[in-house]
């Protein structure tokens, strides 16, 4: 049962940094005002309300970026973040066209580098591959892995329900595969990682099981406070509701926006290893790290979704960050932050190579 507000604001600003309190505070009042009690969403306003940056074809401090649409149909677009190559100095037009134009056209790269396909967060509802706390993250992972990342601006809820994220997830990863500038290394392979935070880690695991069943190599999975569910609460849901950000109400609220009108949450979108889920023993599902912070209040649902891995024969690492709160990789003031990405850095090269 969550506690009082102010109780719970006072008890959470001494563990959070003052900046990620203020940062996610901010997303937590936007967030109220955004979600209708009937279910609806103010979509108009929350698109209003998105801090967003424009990619940038011209370097920024080494990384640069472009919107790509990989689908027409539904329109589904992804941004394309890579290291600046040697001589992307050209000024005027061809500072812009020319960078992108030869990275579409590229051949597979000798050198094998990772592609990393990123699902940005926000419960399927809120923010997108433009918003800035994710082109940041993004950026971030370009820097440390040395390699491209590819962030999908999936349709959200509750306009597009399940399976919608899902399949312009699967999309994503096949058009990755279908590209030769994508590839690399000797056997000039598409070196994929599939990377989310929140509902984008629960995408990336569904896209992880698609992969398998079909034969897809995925060269690793990293999920960072992947969004799970269930119609039975856990310890850590009852210990936590509403002392660090985020309630049961709101997580309620969230799934039933996106999860197919007459489910509930044990639906396997929601709790994929739950009474109405599937096992994955026997199946080629990729290694994993699983990032849990200790005081996200589905932190017993990550511990859970880890176990089951391991129980069904497949390699999991997880990295329990205990006085770490929902968002703490979005800014770089903690230890937790720094240790979590030294760990995704370690993943990426030790599962480079098939």
């Amino acid at each position: 049962m969550a506690g009082s507000d102010e109780v719970n604001r006072n008890e959470c600003k001494t563990v959070v940094p003052l900046h990620t309190w203020v940062l996610i505070s901010n997303f937590k009042l936007s967030y109220n005002i955004l979600r209708r009690a009937d279910g609806t969403f103010e979509r108009d306003l929350g698109e209003y309300l998105d801090r967003r940056v424009p990619a940038n074809a011209r370097p920024l401090e080494g990384v640069s970026s472009f919107d790509h649409i990989i689908d027409q149909s539904v329109g589904l677009e992804v941004r394309i973040y890579r290291a600046a190559a040697e001589g992307d100095a050209e000024e005027g037009a061809a500072a812009v066209t020319r960078p992108i134009l030869e990275f579409l056209t590229d051949a597979p790269a000798a050198e094998p580098f990772p592609v990393i396909i990123f699902f940005h967060g926000g419960s399927f509802v809120h923010s997108s591959a433009s918003s800035t706390i994710y082109d940041s993250l993004c950026r971030r992972f370009v820097k440390l892995s040395k390699g491209v990342v590819v962030s999908v601006n999936y349709r959200r809820a509750p306009e597009h329900r399940y399976p919608c994220a899902y399949d312009d997830g699967w999309t994503a990863l096949k058009w990755v595969m279908s590209q030769p500038f994508m590839r690399s290394g000797g056997d000039a392979q598409a070196r994929v990682f599939l990377s989310g935070d929140s509902s984008g880690g629960n995408i990336a695991h569904h896209v992880a099981v698609r992969a398998a069943d079909e034969g897809v190599k995925v060269c690793g999975n990293i999920l960072l406070n992947a969004m799970f569910g269930g119609t039975e609460r856990t310890e850590s849901e009852r210990r936590l509701d509403g002392k660090y950000f985020v309630t049961l109400q709101d997580r309620d609220w969230y799934w039933k926006a996106y999860l197919p009108e007459d489910a509930d949450r044990d639906h396997p979108a929601c709790n994929p290893f739950g009474p109405n889920g599937r096992r994955l023993g026997g199946l080629p599902f990729a290694k994993s790290l699983i990032i849990v912070s200790g005081l996200d209040l589905t932190c017993d649902r990550q511990f859970a979704y880890a176990d089951a891995l391991r129980e069904d024969g497949h390699h999991v690492k997880v990295v329990q960050c205990e006085n770490a709160t929902v968002g703490f990789y979005l800014l770089p003031n903690t230890v937790h932050y720094h240790e979590v990405m030294e760990e995704i850095s370690d993943f990426l090269n030790a599962n480079l190579y098939y």
